[in-house]
């Protein structure tokens, strides 16, 4: 499956980025994730349909503030948030989880 954008009211859930573009490694670090191969991996479970992994962000400067991940056989939903930023996290989960009831079942 290609990532999904969801717009979740005061934030928008993107795929995760590193490129010429945007980079969300820094903001990943703020979160603990230190791999470097993070957001390639993310990518590749996207495509294998084993984990869907959204960037929570600021709508105006496309910032990540948290990340939200999606179990697509349980449905489970996983998320963490940079500090500060816990409700934009909270929001996300709540809006992956109607994206699973509505497109996952």
């Amino acid at each position: 499956m290609e990532p999904v954008e969801i717009n979740a009211g005061a934030w928008y859930l993107r795929a995760l980025r590193a490129d010429d573009r945007v980079d969300d490694r820094p903001a990943l670090a703020d979160l603990g994730e230190h791999r470097a191969d993070y957001v390639s991996q993310a990518n590749a479970r996207w495509a294998s349909e084993t984990l869907f992994t959204w960037a929570i962000c600021e709508p105006t400067t496309g910032e990540l503030l948290a990340e939200v991940t999606l179990d697509p056989a349980s449905h489970a939903v996983a998320t963490r948030a940079r500090p500060g930023h816990e409700q934009a996290a909270q929001t996300g989960a709540e809006a992956v989880a109607r994206f699973a009831e509505a497109m996952l079942s």
